[in-house]
């Protein structure tokens, strides 16, 4: 198998499951219905053509936190287009300076395509929603012979230096990995974000296993230990 990995890095982000007339929510991690769509715009697929939103949605996904961000929630208003009358106030959360590490897991010729796309996109990328664009590319890297798990294990830490700073001490740091769940796994939850279609007239998504996962990746900005210094032991070689 092949695995793509994504950096998904943004001054705000916004992964909704799910959504409540006026109140739009975001998960604390990249949904792969989010992620899936962002490839199919890439690829220039349209939202009416589910054929090819299956192709894309049998692929395996998993997703580190690299950076977890901070949760933030606006208000925004609007007016109708046409009879320019005043719609319902609604209430969106964000993510603010968040960085994810995504990978999807499947077929290299597939996978060979979609980072393409994304290196020169039909549609341009968003993190989740129009409003909220990357801040780095988006592709970072494509593995052949490679599990899901292993390549976010190996995928180096993406935070932003100032982040990393605050972690200095730290030889290596631990992440959480979301990812689907093996048929062995019965640890795992559900979340609805697995994407059957998404046709404006009837987007639908089903139910996905996602276990949780911490891998331990090295610290590029870690400072040198200094051995520990005992002043009583030149005391003690003086005696």
């Amino acid at each position: 198998m092949s695995v793509l990995t994504l950096r998904l890095a943004g001054p705000l982000q916004s992964w909704g499951a799910s959504a409540r007339f006026t109140r739009r929510t975001t998960e604390s991690a990249p949904t792969k219905s989010g992620v899936i769509g962002m490839l199919a715009a890439a690829s220039g697929i349209e939202r009416g053509d589910d054929e090819a939103l299956v192709r894309l949605g049998a692929l395996r996904f998993g997703v580190r936190i690299d950076q977890p961000g901070t949760r933030v929630r606006d208000f925004q208003t609007a007016h109708h287009g046409v009879t320019g009358a005043s719609m319902p106030l609604s209430e969106r959360f964000y993510l603010a300076d968040a960085v994810f590490v995504a990978a999807l897991e499947g077929d290299g010729a597939l996978l060979i395509a979609l980072h393409a796309a994304l290196c020169a996109p039909v549609y341009p990328p968003f993190l989740g929603r129009r409003s909220c664009p990357p801040a780095l590319p988006v592709e970072l890297g494509l593995y052949d012979d490679v599990s899901l798990h292993q390549a976010l294990t190996d995928e180096p830490w993406q935070a932003a230096p100032w982040y990393r700073r605050q972690h200095h001490r730290d030889a290596t740091v631990s992440l959480v990995v979301l990812r689907e769940a093996h048929e062995d796994e019965h640890d795992a939850d559900f979340q609805r974000d697995q994407p059957l279609s998404f046709a404006v007239e009837h987007r639908r998504h089903a139910l996905r296993t996602v276990v949780s996962r911490t891998v331990d990746i090295p610290n590029p900005d870690a400072a040198p230990r200094h051995p520990r210094h005992d002043p009583i032991e030149a005391l003690e070689e003086s005696a």
